[in-house]
């Protein structure tokens, strides 16, 4: 059992303008009570959508949108998986942003969605695409390190060993293991703290 490769992914995308969205604004710390990742979703930018009204992600123009387009340093704060648990639980696919905290970036890799940086003039250009149509189509390309949208091509990074990973199917840490069981059980076996000596 080996993860799946991700190349491309293609979606219509939802615009989350704002600087330094932390995780506790992406999935408030007192949902975090469970023992399962399970219903994260629904408490998705909770608070920012009780306070604001009207937020991106209750208007239904989004409805179905899988690539998320946000700012600088997005996912800073806290050290939480919760806060891509609870995106990628929504359905969204992908994350296109100026900047990410490393410690989200190494989540979201985890979980099979990539993160890729833009410049802030192609983030704004994405951005008023979407709000002229929201029905407006991205294409990530993990190959030529690209965001297209519509005849808009746009260049993205993303670190190295996180597109290998995903290029090779090899992101998902615990298929991995489980990919060469008889092995981790064979090590498992001669360690003294493992095997009761």
């Amino acid at each position: 059992m080996s993860s799946d490769t991700i190349v491309r992914l293609r979606g219509r995308g939802l615009p989350l303008p704002g600087d330094n969205i932390d995780t506790d604004r992406i999935i408030p710390a007192r949902f975090l009570r469970a023992v399962t990742f399970e219903g994260l979703e629904a408490h998705l930018f909770e608070d920012d959508r009780a306070e604001t009204g009207g937020h991106p992600l209750d208007r239904a123009e989004h409805d179905g949108a899988s690539i998320l387009v946000v700012n600088a340093n997005f996912g800073c704060g806290s050290s939480r998986e919760h806060a891509p648990q609870a995106i990628r639980r929504r359905g969204f696919r992908a994350i296109v942003g100026e900047s990410f905290s490393e410690i989200f970036f190494g989540s979201s890799v985890a979980l099979g969605m990539p993160r890729v940086s833009a410049a802030p003039e192609a983030i704004a250009a994405l951005m008023a695409a979407i709000a002229a149509d929201p029905g407006t189509e991205l294409t990530i390309d993990l190959e030529t390190l690209t965001v297209a949208c519509g005849a808009a091509v746009h260049d993205v990074t993303v670190p190295a060993a996180a597109r290998d990973s995903f290029l090779a199917g090899t992101w998902d840490a615990t298929a991995l293991l489980l990919d060469r069981f008889d092995e981790v059980e064979a090590v498992a076996r001669r360690l003294p703290y493992i095997g009761g000596w």
